[in-house]
């Protein structure tokens, strides 16, 4: 796993350096000025904070007037006279609040003018500790930052604020990290097919949901189990809808199950879907199961009857209290369906991505994911993973159904619960990178796409 630091671990390892500040400066300094060397041509205004930042800034255009670039310093406010690049060095990583009116103007004014801005360590404005916006904030077409990424960088809303993040090295060790960002190798862990495996052995997945209407969805996710390796596939429907699944899903083994009138599922299906879950090694509820009392009762008496590992997706989130259980639990909510389960409103859980996740994880006593590009893997008591591979061909419906499939599928094959649902946030993302063209792509397209991340490609850097 990659750290991501908050303000204080950067603070600590700042502390635990043994040379001077003023060496850890001039080294981040110039590691501003060779981002800009390299990549933006042309006359550069350097806006300058008082604290650390600003001296980084400072360093910066030192160096730049050594290379011979047309450099003006900004202390803190002025004009910036039509510079070809702007570097942001006005307020660093120590923003917990919103920044005071003064410093937001200037803030502003960096947004309008049509010259890229380098931000140093993190935009100004963004929390470098939980990636909140709580004001004004510079929006970056790239930032350098010093020893290890920020939190602030990689949580939505302050990733759509960096850019593309550059870390340079100075000098500085993380002496401890609670966060961090997942690579795409963490798909090496995730156990493949032996010589010795047999079908169950290769995990088996049950899925239930699938009411009238709501077809498609449990047919995408045992589809995505079976194509993230699983290799016994059964999913449990309502009975009226199983010549959908027999016409439309070949692999998978069918079981009918008792209905309503509505064809949603009654609580006693629970009895079928134990018996059916007895040669499955995972389980995943909710895709297309609808809505009703009766389905949030069926929810209810699966949580505190199986033993396997459960992925609670879609309409399985709906109506959920807290529960505890001994055995692995994964919800997937979006940002609606968190705002929901904590009775809070999504515009809330947009800004408080980070917070979020982790109150849902410990009202809940599960491992959370909060889907989106950066998408948020919190356990109780943890820190938080962040997969951040996640492109806008996502933003489709039925590929939160295909998630649910993958981490079922990791799941059933024995990963530890917070690292399976990590990596398949990442397999997920990974494959919509490989989906082209990615203009009107569906949630199918990423079948051939997670077979291909798992076999190794697409694996670029997260934070681009």
């Amino acid at each position: 796993m990659i750290p991501l630091l908050t303000a204080e671990e950067t603070r600590r390892a700042e502390d635990a350096h043994a040379g001077p500040m003023d060496e850890l400066m001039d080294r981040a300094g110039r590691a501003v000025a060779e981002l800009v060397l390299e990549q933006y041509p042309g006359r550069v205004a350097v806006v300058c904070g008082k604290g650390n930042n600003g001296g980084d800034g400072r360093v910066a255009a030192d160096a730049l007037r050594r290379a011979g670039r047309d450099v003006t310093v900004i202390e803190q406010f002025g004009e910036l006279d039509d510079p070809d690049v702007i570097v942001d060095a006005l307020l660093g990583i120590g923003l917990q609040d919103a920044p005071r009116e003064d410093v937001a103007r200037m803030i502003e004014r960096i947004n309008a003018d049509a010259a890229p801005v380098v931000a140093v360590d993190v935009p100004s404005g963004v929390n470098a500790s939980t990636g909140e916006v709580p004001g004004a904030a510079v929006d970056a077409a790239a930032t350098v930052t010093f020893g290890a990424a920020k939190v602030g960088l990689a949580v939505a809303p302050g990733r759509f604020r960096a850019g593309r993040v550059h870390v340079r090295p100075i000098g500085l060790e993380p002496a401890g990290h609670e966060h961090a960002l997942v690579p795409a190798e963490v798909l090496e862990e995730v156990p493949r097919k032996g010589r010795g495996s047999t079908k169950y052995r290769a995990g088996s997945v049950l899925v239930v949901g699938g009411a009238p209407g709501l077809t498609g969805a449990p047919m995408l996710t045992a589809t995505a189990a079976f194509r993230a390796d699983a290799g016994y596939v059964t999913v449990g429907v309502p009975e009226s809808t199983l010549p959908v699944f027999e016409a439309g899903l070949l692999e998978a083994v069918k079981r009918p199950l008792p209905e309503d009138a509505s064809g949603r599922l009654l609580p006693r299906a629970a009895d079928a879907i134990a018996e059916a879950a007895e040669r499955a090694s995972a389980v995943a509820i909710g895709p297309g199961l609808g809505r009703t009392e009766g389905t949030r009762d069926l929810v209810r008496l699966l949580l505190e009857r199986l033993e396997h590992p459960l992925v609670l997706d879609a309409d399985a989130l709906y109506g959920l209290v807290p529960f505890r259980r001994s055995a692995p639990t994964v919800l997937t909510p979006h940002t609606g369906e968190l705002a929901r389960l904590l009775g809070v409103a999504a515009r809330h859980v947009d800004a408080h991505r980070l917070a979020s996740v982790r109150e849902a994880a410990a009202r809940f006593g599960a491992t959370v994911l909060l889907k989106g590009p950066d998408t948020l893997v919190a356990a109780p008591g943890g820190g938080v993973l962040v997969a951040a591979y996640g492109e806008p061909a996502l933003a489709t419906a039925g590929t939160g159904d295909v998630l649910t499939g993958v981490i079922a599928a990791f799941l059933a094959k024995g990963m530890e619960v917070r690292i399976a649902a990590a990596a398949g946030a990442v397999a997920h993302g990974i494959a919509s990178r490989l989906v082209q063209p990615s203009v009107g792509a569906v949630a199918s397209d990423l079948f051939p796409a997670i077979q291909r991340a798992l076999a190794g490609e697409g694996w670029d850097p997260p934070l681009q």
